[in-house]
């Protein structure tokens, strides 16, 4: 037996990340094979893009086929996207990506530092998108691995780590998102706290919200190496608020944001069990650099 779900149209709110983490619940609470089809898909920003290819692949992970229909897709920009990105090409489109306005569709299946930092350097924030000096890329760049690390290390994820990017020239903004599909960061912090001693009832009662704050402290971590880190988020945090950007997580049903306005943690209304990780930056005529550099 083969399921049929129709992919919509995925923007980047709150709503849309809702509707991502129904479409996991529906895929997999099923035990039949899949096929997705874009009749009804007219927009798929890098979020939704590297979310779906994420669960394709663990939907192959629990022994069960995906297919994309391509034929089903209607809107040209969504193909060419689709094909420039590389997206269609992993799942058997005969097309190649090439060099746009896309950060490519990457897979992680393991943990590969040189390959994850050429990656952000060469394709993200070394682009020329976003204008940074070289030790400020470089510090970025540092910062965003240890995201993708506290992916492979706590997580468990069984299938690695997804990622999609894009420039959206219109509206002066680079996207860049990260997706595993591990336990997420609010189960690994109660995980964490219970086998250090504190009271698993206490634990069991915080709110995912909550956790990711604790994740976010400088000083907090459940990294087993003596690193006291905060999930390595300081400098980002700074780089964000200055840029009046923005970087929002998304994991189990806590919601963290890192904006001009502050720092937010908030609990949703679906479970995600996994997290996301969601950034904006604004292109601007700005050179961003640090306070010590000539």
């Amino acid at each position: 037996m083969k399921k049929v779900i129709h992919l919509t149209t995925y923007n980047d709110y709150r709503g849309d990340f809702q509707s991502l983490f129904m479409l996991y619940n529906e895929v997999i609470s099923c035990n039949e094979d899949i096929e997705f089809n874009f009749s009804k898909c007219n927009f798929l920003r890098p979020n939704a893009v590297a979310f779906i290819g994420g669960l394709a692949r663990l939907i192959e992970q629990n022994q069960r086929a995906v297919t994309f229909d391509w034929h089903s897709v209607k809107n040209d920009a969504v193909m060419a996207n689709l094909c420039q990105n590389g997206f269609a090409n992993s799942f058997n489109h005969t097309s190649s990506g090439w060099d746009g306005n896309s950060i490519p569709y990457r897979e992680d299946p393991v943990n590969d530092m040189n390959g994850v930092m050429d990656y952000l350097t060469f394709n993200w924030i070394g682009k020329g998108w976003v204008q940074v000096s070289d030790p400020l890329k470089d510090a970025i760049v540092g910062r965003m691995w240890e995201i993708y690390s506290n992916a492979f290390e706590h997580s468990e994820t069984p299938i690695g780590v997804f990622s999609c990017g894009q420039l959206f020239r219109r509206h002066n903004r680079l996207i860049l998102s990260t997706v595993d599909f591990g336990k997420g960061i609010p189960c690994s912090v109660r995980d964490f706290l219970v086998k250090k001693g504190v009271d698993p009832e206490k634990v069991s009662r915080l709110s995912s919200g909550v956790c990711l704050n604790w994740a976010f402290t400088r000083g907090n971590t459940t990294c087993n190496a003596m690193v006291a880190r905060g999930l390595g988020l300081d400098l980002l945090k700074e780089f964000f608020q200055v840029n009046q950007g923005k970087l929002e997580i998304y994991s189990n049903d806590g919601y963290a944001i890192v904006d001009k306005d502050g720092e937010r943690f908030e609990n949703c209304n679906i479970n995600f069990s996994g997290t996301i990780v969601h950034i904006t930056l604004c292109c601007d005529e700005t050179i961003y650099r640090f306070g010590n550099e000539v």
